[in-house]
């Protein structure tokens, strides 16, 4: 997606549009409906709910605002079926639960409407929840195509789903499938190679963002995205032209998307480019011809941000624009600002014939079904179970595993690296070094990104810092300032500052900035031998300045997990990336890609690794019993005797031991390690690995259990009030809502309540229900169990009931 054309209040924070933990009022009940009834078969729900549905519901079903630009009434007016944020578009404050409680208001004003339509929110997800201050941010594509490793991926996407799913937002415009053929390109690295296959393979991300089934717990929809050939524009020009024939199309361009539904890719996004001189988002033959036809794809088609609006050339949107958009395949349109013109064009274009009523209903039906997969109508808000999740310290050593595997060793002259950990003197610099902000790149907390401590993580120098061993002394100077012959290396992070789509694309030299030439000509200038840490989009030209470089990596852009670039300096993890570009040896080779004859600097797939250890095949000694401490309701701090080694211990890996699996949940460089994002109320088994700079690992520590404290037990009171969301004939779905009415804090709560005879639970959210005949006693998740004086919370659940049956339980009590 691209704001290009919305520099301006998306990124001052909007006002939450209701309170929090707003419950819809009650409404007199609806008359039992198929498409509330969730045994029954999707097609059978979607065909019953739009046979109730007037012109205007559906055309509102195919509208998506930005949430900037939109509030809670207009939702529930107009009908509309999704809201999204831009980058950088956040409520404010920027944390987890502000996003949650944005969300849930949102989407109580969606179900206000008279069908109880719920929306589906939108966020670009690129390399982590990148919107949200705190949350984990990943490498960028690039560096996960280096990596060479689908199931990586599939795990990342995992993760980003359950912090996406912990902020309620339902909907990933992720993961970008382009081919990147041009360096040029602003978004090159958002691709995650320069061939069709390493694009293809790296789809598995689909699977971890979507789960083995859409409904499942933390799934959210994923988009593949830009169709088509937004990678092969002419120049790399960002929304250019992509002028090559149809049988290179499909042979480079195609194959991710095909692999991406093959997957059950839930959403495909349009690209702002064009196919020899046709925009496609008018091009009826690619989306609906091939994509929806020859390759099967079932979900629905989603324009980009504004991208209608240049179809007919002219500025805005026209009669013309939507017209074409939508008899193309777009089965939902981005229109951020400008959604009530949309539906008025949209709706004067339906009724003077030209859009036909069977195309909109094959556009709502598509995102109706995609609604219904996910569980919108079941459960339609936030699972706050998940919101711990976002930046938690699983996700962070997870972020870190990819950030080491996505090191490309270049060039090791003498075997300079691996560093050795202990002794002597490293001298740290560059204006890379020490900056969150410039290692994660483009789409981080803003839409181009920027520079310094934009959100939570450990920088590249930090990540030097840790690794370094007793008896090492690290200096930092952004500059090169101070180095003189007594360091026995130079470590250089230099590279490319933030960017994204537009403002990334570089017509003229891809080469260091002066800044960066002056800081490598002060190192060299002392003697030292100079490490080179490139972190950057894409391939940059620094032929010239490679031989006076003892090493060189490419650390692309890595996020908030600079250890993991540490990892690979110092030989705690051997590096295996393989570039997923071509080198250029110059810019002028642009576009330099595999088997078109050119001579590159380093060829596509290259990437050294280092000797290993001659002879050592002896693993450092058991760690000792890990011992807890500082135990809360969602943290604990594990300590153990350090093991040793003939050549040095590098780090641990504390696993979470369930049975036979384990879960490696932190990696620390010395002998204890901060756990957080645990759940209240619950065991835990720990055990550690220790390991060693040849990559042997130790035998496994004796386990540990720790048990998280529960929530308390506040003296404030309380009252649960019920609201029945939807029922059909044989079952409802009630939330209720717990508020402290007291004039204390409330640590924990309690509900009771009983089901009528016959009935019986069928599903729970952000709560733990147990049941004693028809008593159901319904206690706090982790996430919701405080309550200030006044505050409220809520939770739901689905139950089932003989058919005929109307009763719901009667009342609820508090304690």
């Amino acid at each position: 997606m691209s704001n290009l054309r919305n520099q301006w209040a998306i990124r001052a924070a909007v006002p939450l549009l209701v309170a929090a933990a707003l419950v819809v009022p009650p409404t007199p009940a609806l008359a039992a409906a198929p498409y509330q009834d969730p045994a029954l078969p999707v097609p059978t729900r979607v065909a019953d709910l739009m046979s109730r549905m007037s012109l205007d519901e559906k055309l509102g079903q195919m509208t998506q605002a930005e949430r900037g630009s939109v509030s809670g009434s207009d939702v529930t007016t107009y009908r509309l079926g999704s809201v999204l944020s831009g980058g950088g578009s956040a409520p404010s404050p920027n944390t987890a639960a502000s996003w949650a409680d944005m969300y849930d208001s949102f989407q109580n004003a969606a179900l206000a409407t008279p069908l109880g339509i719920p929306m589906i929110y939108g966020v670009d997800a690129v390399h982590g929840h990148n919107n949200v201050n705190g949350a984990t941010i990943f490498p960028h594509n690039i560096g996960l195509g280096a990596t060479r490793d689908p199931a990586l991926a599939q795990r990342i996407g995992r993760a980003v789903a359950e912090e996406v799913s912990g902020t309620g937002i339902d909907w990933n415009f992720a993961p970008c499938l382009c081919v990147a053929r041009n360096d040029r390109w602003g978004r090159t690295y958002e691709s995650f190679g320069e061939t069709p296959d390493l694009p293809s393979s790296m789809s598995a991300i689909v699977t971890g963002l979507q789960g083995t089934a859409l409904n499942g717990s933390g799934s959210v929809l994923a988009t593949a995205k830009h169709y088509l050939g937004d990678g092969g524009t002419a120049g790399g020009a960002d929304q250019g032209d992509a002028q090559v024939s149809e049988a290179d199309l499909r042979a480079v361009h195609l194959p991710p998307f095909r692999a991406a539904v093959e997957r059950g890719v839930g959403s495909v996004m349009v690209s702002y480019s064009s196919w020899n001189g046709a925009k496609l988002h008018g091009h009826q033959y690619l989306i609906s011809t091939v994509l929806k036809g020859e390759l099967g794809f079932s979900g629905f088609v989603v324009s980009d941000w504004n991208g209608i609006d240049q179809i007919d050339g002219a500025a805005g949107t026209s009669g013309l624009d939507v017209r074409t958009a939508v008899n193309a395949g777009i089965d939902m349109v981005m229109v951020p600002t400008t959604w009530r013109q949309f539906i008025d064009l949209l709706r004067a274009e339906v009724q003077a014939g030209r859009v036909t009523t069977a195309r909109v209903d094959d556009a709502v039906r598509r995102i109706l079904t995609k609604k219904f997969e996910l569980g919108l109508f079941e459960k339609p808000l936030t699972d706050r179970s998940y919101t711990a999740t976002v930046g938690s310290a699983a996700h962070r050593a997870l972020a870190r595993e990819a950030v080491a595997k996505s090191q490309v060793v270049l060039k090791n002259s003498g075997n300079l690296l691996p560093l050795a950990a202990t002794g002597g003197k490293i001298f740290v610099a560059g204006k890379s070094a020490d900056n969150i902000g410039y290692q994660s790149g483009g789409w981080t907390i803003s839409w181009q990104g920027s520079s310094g401590t934009i959100t939570p993580g450990t920088t590249i120098l930090q990540g030097i810092r840790n690794g370094a061993g007793s008896g090492t002394t690290v200096t930092y100077s952004q500059n090169g300032s101070g180095i003189d012959s007594s360091y026995r290396a130079a470590v250089a992070v230099v590279g490319e500052t933030p960017y994204a789509e537009g403002q990334g694309d570089r017509t003229g030299s891809l080469g260091l900035d002066a800044a960066d030439l002056s800081t490598l000509a002060t190192l060299r200038a002392s003697g030292v031998p100079v490490v080179v840490v490139l972190v950057s989009g894409r391939p940059l030209d620094i032929a010239a300045q490679l031989p006076g470089w003892n090493a060189l990596v490419a650390a692309w852009l890595p996020g908030t997990e600079g250890q993991g670039v540490a990892d690979v300096l110092f030989g705690t993890v051997q590096p295996g990336g393989k570039l997923p570009m071509t080198w250029m040896s110059s810019a002028s080779q642009q576009p330099i890609n595999s088997g078109d004859g050119k001579t590159p600097l380093f060829p596509y797939g290259f990437g050294l690794t280092y000797e290993p250890a001659q002879g050592d095949t002896s693993p450092p000694t058991t760690p000792g019993t890990p011992a807890a401490a500082a135990v809360t309701s969602s943290s604990a701090t594990l300590t153990w005797t350090a093991s040793t080694d003939n050549v040095g211990v590098t780090g641990y890996d504390v696993v979470r031991v369930q049975g036979t699996a384990e879960t490696t949940v932190a990696t620390p460089a010395t002998a204890s390690a901060a756990l957080t994002g645990l759940s209240a109320s619950t065991a835990y088994t720990f055990a550690v690995y220790a390991r060693d700079a040849a990559g042997n690992r130790s035998p496994r520590s004796a386990t540990v259990s720790v048990t998280t404290a529960g929530s308390g037990g506040g003296t404030g009171g309380c009252a649960a009030t019920a609201a029945t969301q939807s029922q059909w004939g044989n079952g409802y779905v009630i939330q209720v809502n717990v508020t402290n009415t007291g004039t204390t804090a409330l640590n924990a709560w309690t509900v009771t309540f009983t089901l009528p005879p016959d009935h019986g639970l069928t599903g729970s959210w952000n709560g733990t229900l147990t049941a004693n005949g028809q008593t159901i006693t319904a206690r706090n998740a982790a996430h919701n169990g405080a309550l200030a004086p006044g505050a409220s919370t809520s939770f739901g659940f689905q139950a089932g009931r003989p058919n005929g049956d109307t009763r719901v339980p009667p009342g609820y009590t508090c304690v």
